[in-house]
């Protein structure tokens, strides 16, 4: 027969410097999730910013060209109402059906 084992174990304040370690973890990764969450919608709307401002920019330097000139609307009213009035070129004005 052998005695009582003298080994003993962690014991309490090992499970509470555990635990302790455990609860730190776990509020660092949290916080780290948090910061990165944060990060990441910030560079979205920083590209979002970006693309409106190039859709923008894209939109403007196409449709300057194509904006009508006063003048130029003037001359295109004569040369229509021109077509209109002797019969010639009314076919161009309007549109043929498309076939069936």
């Amino acid at each position: 027969m052998t005695g009582p084992s003298s080994e003993t174990g962690p014991g309490f304040w090992a499970f509470v410097a555990f635990f302790f370690m455990a609860i730190m973890l776990w509020i660092i990764l949290r916080s780290m999730l948090a910061r990165l969450r944060r990060i990441r919608l910030a560079e979205q709307a920083e590209r979002d910013r970006t693309r409106a401002a190039t859709v923008e920019q894209a939109r403007r330097s196409v449709s300057a060209p194509l904006r009508d000139r006063p003048e130029e609307r003037q001359r295109r009213r004569d040369e229509v109402g021109r077509e209109g009035e002797d019969g010639e070129g009314v076919e161009d004005l309007v549109e043929p059906e498309p076939p069936r």
